[in-house]
């Protein structure tokens, strides 16, 4: 970023699947100081020697002082639910993420980057690829999604005030550690031979590797030359449909596939009754929600841009990816997950 010094990069969620991998590559970047913000200092990589800031993000007052004497912020702390919980995402997630941006204003944080995704963008119904700046649209039905572009429209209002705002626009999770999000929810289901088809699965998916996930935000954080606000699409090199996806899964998990079709009018109203029926059928949460269906929209997002302003690109294969984060499951029996944070 033009000093000689070290850059002090500040990393909230440091011992979560985003966060950590996002500490390792900071760790390996000579000129960069990184600092963890965690709850749990034991859950660190054991070979981290950084200075750890250990609080809560829904506390005002760590917020205020987590943030001081730091030059970046990497915000990769989020409370996350796939369904439903719109107050939990409001006091949980919005408003402390909101503040922890505006703390970093007044400390005088010269560059916020933000955990989003690349489905906050409009559903293309064509193969038209989405931009790094297209236009967001609010789902109705998926609060954490919902948020994610409230805080990015705050983030585009407020950055003439001083801090460069940086939105990553991430592809979905894949590698071992992680545990919410299309993946781990699309194992155990599969079991059940009701999961179907969506469209003949020929939609394309933005998958994108734990270690590229740790580059791209380093990239982002050491960057030399950012506008007052940017916005990145990070995904791996290819897209690959849902069906080879799934037949992937299927194939190294052995699991079966799916041996029936929907279109996605009625995926998403399948998914609807099973968020209504969700208070009087068992388990922790529903079979299918409409947020599993709209990660399966066809999601085109280069990452040319990436590449010509950080000089990101993707190393790793996503069957390599999904395979280490099959093996990890596979450890645990493939455990049916919680479609949100319990804490």
């Amino acid at each position: 970023m033009g000093t000689n010094k070290k850059i002090r990069v500040l990393v909230t969620g440091a011992t979560g699947f985003l966060g950590g991998n996002v500490l390792k590559a900071l760790m390996m970047q000579p000129d960069v100081e990184p600092i963890a913000a965690c709850r749990r200092r034991e859950k660190l990589p054991r070979n981290f020697r950084g200075e750890v800031r250990t609080g809560d993000l829904t506390d005002a007052n760590y917020r205020r002082e987590v943030v001081k004497q730091v030059d970046v912020v990497c915000s990769a702390g989020n409370w996350a639910s796939m369904w439903n919980h719109k107050r939990q995402e409001h006091e949980r997630f919005f408003e402390p993420t909101r503040d922890l941006i505006e703390q970093s204003i007044r400390q005088g944080v010269r560059r916020f980057i933000q955990t989003s995704t690349v489905v906050i963008g409009a559903v293309e119904k064509s193969s038209k690829p989405h931009d790094d700046f297209s236009q967001t649209k609010y789902t109705g039905f998926w609060p954490h999604l919902d948020c994610l572009i409230d805080l990015d429209r705050y983030m585009q209002k407020n950055s003439s005030r001083g801090t460069q705002m940086v939105t990553m626009r991430l592809g979905h999770f894949i590698g071992a550690g992680n545990r919410l999000g299309m993946l781990p929810a699309l194992v155990p289901r599969l079991k059940t031979y009701l999961v179907p088809w969506l469209a003949g699965g020929r939609k394309r998916l933005p998958l994108v590797a734990d270690t590229d996930l740790g580059q791209a935000f380093a990239l982002a954080a050491t960057a030399d030359v950012l506008n007052d606000y940017e916005s990145f699409n990070i995904c791996g090199a290819e897209f690959p449909t849902l069906r080879e996806v799934v037949e992937f899964i299927a194939a190294e998990a052995g699991v079966p596939k799916p041996f029936y079709g929907v279109p996605y009018p009625a995926g998403y109203a399948f998914s609807w009754l099973m968020e209504t029926l969700k208070p009087v059928m068992p388990g922790s949460s529903p079979f299918l929600t409409r947020s599993i269906v709209h990660l399966c929209e066809n999601w085109v997002c280069p990452n040319n841009y990436a590449r010509r302003k950080l000089g990101y690109t993707p190393m790793k294969d996503w069957r390599t990816a999904v395979r280490e984060h099959l093996s990890d499951l596979k450890a645990e029996g493939y455990p049916w997950p919680r479609l949100c944070q319990v804490t």
